[in-house]
């Protein structure tokens, strides 16, 4: 017997049980960081969503492209500004922002889907009147909260069998363009389409007591919790957002939230097809 086809074996009969619970189900993936740059890692994605597109399950990609938009600004001479973790943006930038989000990463990763013989639509936010937008403040310039949301066209694609690559930019009343964070987007998204889970890829293990010891890995939370965690210091800085985003999901009915390690190969896999999962869960009850 070849012991190397019966683990593989195995490895399907565990992964049955879980492709059933989620055949026809809507998944929203949200994709960025490391997984975003690393050309090895970002196939390893595109692989693993043409893989569940493939077996039925309904996946919808939303991602944005802050290192491309980077490296264009820099080519262009313009000065990329942070505040309190987002973009400023004012109306030059948001311009680039658009042609790279909705252009040139929006495309590519279509292609390589489509390359990978699954079956891709690329969309903005600004497309069939998707995410409505006023600014979110002062300070950011073209940096939008999403006021609206039209699922139409993303319903549409998801029921005949395609997948929507969805780039995170918006629009206003008077047509401006805005661009959106990508956590927030994904987490609007899954919450309009009340999807089965989002998956937000990062470049930590998850959520862990010890931050610095990914043995920690704490794999279910209860959004009842976050506010004590937060307390303690084990949700801090550039997690509290993604967080509060999560919960917004699972509020307005998206049923389950997860945060997995987007620099392991195939992570979307291990956690939707195995029995242990790889990352934390988030979740209501």
């Amino acid at each position: 017997m070849n012991i190397d086809n019966l683990k593989k074996a195995e490895i399907l009969a565990e992964a049955l049980p879980h492709m059933q619970k989620y055949r026809s189900k809507i998944i929203v993936v949200k994709y960025g960081g490391n997984a975003m740059i690393n050309e090895e890692l970002k196939k390893a994605v595109m692989h693993d969503l043409v893989y569940l597109s493939t077996i039925g399950i309904k996946i919808v990609l939303v991602h944005g492209g802050g290192p491309e938009i980077n490296k264009t600004l820099e080519k262009m001479n313009i000065e990329s500004k942070f505040k309190d973790g987002l973009r400023v943006t004012d109306g030059e930038t948001v311009n680039v922002v658009q042609m790279v989000l909705a252009g040139k990463v929006n495309k590519d990763l279509v292609c390589q889907i489509g390359n990978l013989g699954g079956h891709a639509i690329g969309l903005s936010g600004m497309d069939g009147g998707m995410l409505k937008c006023k600014p979110l403040d002062e300070v950011h310039g073209y940096v939008g909260e999403i006021t609206e949301l039209n699922m139409e066209a993303v319903t549409e694609i998801l029921d005949n069998n395609w997948i929507p690559v969805i780039s995170t930019i918006g629009f206003d009343e008077n047509g401006s363009c805005y661009n959106i964070n990508a956590d927030t987007a994904a987490a609007e998204i899954a919450g309009a389409l009340k999807a089965e889970a989002l998956i937000s890829m990062t470049d930590i293990v998850g959520l862990c007591s010890d931050k610095d010891d990914p043995e920690t890995l704490i794999h279910k939370v209860y959004i009842s919790d976050t506010p004590a965690l937060i307390a303690r210091g084990i949700i801090s800085g550039g997690m509290i957002p993604k967080i509060d985003a999560m919960t917004k999901a699972l509020r307005q009915g998206c049923k389950k939230a997860f945060i997995i390690d987007g620099r392991v190969p195939h992570s979307i896999l291990m956690e939707m097809l195995t029995d242990e999962g790889m990352g934390t869960m988030f979740t209501i009850n």
